[in-house]
């Protein structure tokens, strides 16, 4: 959409809008032609996706193990952390407002 000169900033409707349930006007192609013109391009898709697959250079068992410690670990140690500063401001708050709640 581009904004009119007489109201910048004011998008216009380039085209008519589409109702939902309604199908996009034709391409001009056959509705066969399309169907193989979608799977062409989705074995393309897959093709290239399994190109690439083959081209990764994916972690040892080792560097996996230590990843996955490592990641529980920091997960583990945030939870701790969090815990016990809530605790802390939990006393601080208590000690501010005389133990009410």
């Amino acid at each position: 959409m581009k904004s009119t000169p007489k109201n910048p900033g004011t998008p216009t409707r380039t085209s008519a809008p589409v109702r939902p349930g309604t199908r996009p006007a034709a391409t001009g192609r056959p509705a066969s032609a399309q169907r193989a013109a979608n799977a062409q391009a989705t074995q393309d898709f897959v093709r290239g996706v399994i190109a690439e697959m083959k081209r990764v250079t994916w972690p040892s068992r080792d560097e996996w193990v230590a990843a996955t410690i490592l990641t529980v670990a920091l997960v583990v140690g945030v939870g701790v952390f969090t815990y016990l500063v809530d605790l802390a401001f939990g006393w601080i708050f208590t000690l501010l407002t005389g133990g009410a709640r």
